[in-house]
């Protein structure tokens, strides 16, 4: 996409939106030698300015000049977008009463409901819903609202998507899920609230990794402690490894400790024929060789089946 190169005229233009000057807006404006939609070498239109940096007296006066509330830059990105993204609730009002498209998304699929899920704005995420967003829209890898939200580990945002229908399953196109991600992003609480709504504790990305496994990979105690409560699988998993083994290869001792307090069986192989001890060992974390071996002196191993139970 070629745009036409900015006048001088156009740059005023753009700086008073940017720096929320009005009268000098308004000048500008009023001199015919400038269209109100007028572009930067990024596609960004002066409306696009005002919306991103909160001037709402100037976003006011775009429009009643005729500024396209859907212009977007070169990503895709809009000015509601913007407005979305910084939590500028009156901006957000003004521009969907003067025809904003509320789903219009950017070209990797974030819509200004995205964007306030990411960055947690659960006033703008109200407004958007009220007007329609789509709860369930995808970005192009499969990303839904809830799973940033989750990403982000805002527990109580997740709660009130939750409650307005969003899917606690939703994949992306690794098959990831919310808990999935929060669970490797160690955001204890929102993997409560995935839990209690319905999600599923083994489900697994396509690489064969449930959200208990990713967990135990990163250390994050609090989060197992939750999802330990939901009778996850402490089996061999599809990936060929249990969670023992991604505990022990990363050196977490109170994972570790945890884990077979549950019950798990510490003398399962991986795919590779080897068992957690050997893998801490092979990683330099003889202190997990040594309490593992000494647990399983003092009270033998657990057999668990193929599900984990």
């Amino acid at each position: 996409m070629s745009l036409k190169k900015e006048t001088p005229s156009d740059q005023q233009l753009h700086l008073a939106a940017l720096q929320g000057n009005l009268e000098q807006l308004k000048i500008t404006l009023g001199s015919g030698r400038v269209h109100v939609d007028c572009k930067d070498k990024e596609g960004t239109t002066p409306l696009i300015l005002s919306a991103a940096n909160n001037h709402l007296e100037c976003v006011r006066e775009l429009l009643s000049q005729g500024a396209n509330p859907n212009a977007r830059r070169l990503t895709g990105t809009c000015a509601l977008f913007f407005a979305a993204q910084g939590g500028f609730l009156d901006v957000v009002k003004l521009l969907l009463e003067h025809g904003a498209n509320v789903d219009l998304a950017s070209y990797d699929g974030g819509t200004p409901l995205f964007v306030a899920c990411q960055c947690n704005h659960p006033d703008v995420v109200a407004e958007v819903l009220a007007r329609g967003a789509d709860i369930h829209a995808q970005m192009i890898d499969g990303a839904t609202p809830l799973f940033i939200t989750a990403q982000n580990g805002h527990a109580e945002l997740l709660k009130y998507l939750l409650s307005k229908g969003a899917d606690p399953n939703g994949k992306r196109k690794d098959l990831a899920s919310p808990l999935w991600i929060a669970a490797q992003m160690g955001h204890a609480e929102v993997c409560k609230e995935l839990l209690e709504s319905g999600a599923d504790v083994d489900a697994v990305r396509e690489d064969g990794a449930t959200p208990l496994f990713k967990a135990c990979h990163k250390g994050h105690l609090t989060t197992i402690t939750e999802i330990l409560k939901h009778n996850p699988n402490i089996g061999l998993l599809k990936n060929g490894e249990t969670v023992l083994h991604a505990a022990a290869l990363f050196g977490h001792l109170k994972v570790v400790r945890l884990l077979l307090q549950s019950g798990l069986d510490p003398q399962i192989k991986n795919k590779e024929g080897q068992t957690s001890t050997e893998l801490a060992s092979e990683a330099g974390y003889d202190y997990i060789t040594k309490f593992i071996n000494d647990f399983i002196e003092k009270n033998g191993a657990v057999s668990v089946d193929a599900n984990g139970v």
